[in-house]
């Protein structure tokens, strides 16, 4: 397979880590792991021909062999090549699987969504609208704010770099939230909880506001978890792979139907993968972070 764009996820951060968490860590020599989408060049697959294009977890690099069950098929001519890294890909299934499975979303409820300005949370910021709940976003800035409410289509967006961001919270917050979908963790999570209604749920998606910290951080606001018998669940979309189809042709029907858009932050030769990933987890990124491999 010819790579022609690369994913950059935050969840490879913990990946480098010295112990492994929910999968293995990368070991020094290790290719870096990294969902890419390409074209077959060569095959001894029938079934799979020279001019497929695949989506497959084949790591930063230009050139990779795999199995057929290591590729899905994707098709150009529905959706740009770059979309089934993005909206129509793992990160959109992620935001259908934490906000429809894990969390039950129901029409009309309150939504609260971190990193909304990211690839995953403006995805699950979409969803929440076509499912007519209010729904509010946090993200870093007013450019970032502005790009949730206008492109994304979100009620409202909290700047977490504000001064006044726990008094932002507090006001856009005063009906309460059925769900928090987390991506972020720590000190946003925390002020998240005294806003969350009665039984309402919480799906972990990530805790990138802790990938480099050197001490976690301490949630002062638990009891709100025991008060309004909150439920907070992490997951991870490889354990729901069944959910996979749904998800993925939910996904495909709001793109087709103008209710499901995305931004993307890409940038140009592998060689320059290190410092976008770094740039990404420092909020660097507008939606997905992708490099685009293939440039002639």
């Amino acid at each position: 397979v010819r790579n022609h764009y690369l994913s950059l996820d935050p969840y490879i951060r913990m990946r480098m880590e010295a112990e492994d968490s929910y999968a293995p860590v990368m070991k020094i020599g290790d290719i870096m792991v990294g969902r890419t989408v390409g074209e077959i060049v060569d095959t001894r697959d029938p079934t799979l021909p020279t001019g497929t294009w695949v989506v497959g977890r084949l790591g930063w690099q230009d050139y990779s062999i795999a199995k057929k069950a290591e590729l899905q098929i994707v098709h150009p001519d529905k959706a740009p090549l770059s979309a089934y890294l993005g909206a129509l890909g793992s990160t959109g299934i992620t935001a259908w699987i934490g906000l429809m499975h894990i969390a039950g979303l129901q029409d009309g409820e309150r939504v609260l969504i971190s990193a909304a300005s990211g690839a995953v949370g403006s995805t699950a910021g979409q969803l929440a609208k076509f499912h007519g709940c209010h729904t509010v976003g946090i993200a870093g800035g007013a450019k970032k704010c502005g790009i949730v409410r206008d492109r994304f289509g979100l009620d409202d967006c909290l700047d977490y770099k504000a001064d006044d961001f726990v008094e932002q919270m507090n006001r856009a917050g005063a009906d309460g939230y059925d769900i928090y979908y987390d991506n972020v963790g720590g000190m946003i999570f925390d002020t998240a909880l005294p806003l969350m209604r009665l039984n309402g749920r919480i799906p972990l998606c990530g805790l990138v506001s802790q990938y480099n910290e050197t001490e976690p951080y301490g949630v002062k606001n638990m009891r709100e978890v025991f008060n309004k018998r909150l439920t907070i669940r992490g997951f991870v979309i490889s354990d729901h792979r069944d959910l996979f189809g749904k998800a993925q042709a939910d996904l495909e029907a709001a793109y087709a139907a103008g209710k499901l858009v995305y931004e993307e932050t890409i940038h140009d030769g592998l060689e320059n993968s290190p410092a976008s990933f770094i740039g990404m987890l420092n909020g660097g990124n507008v939606g997905k972070q992708l490099i685009r491999i293939v440039t002639d």
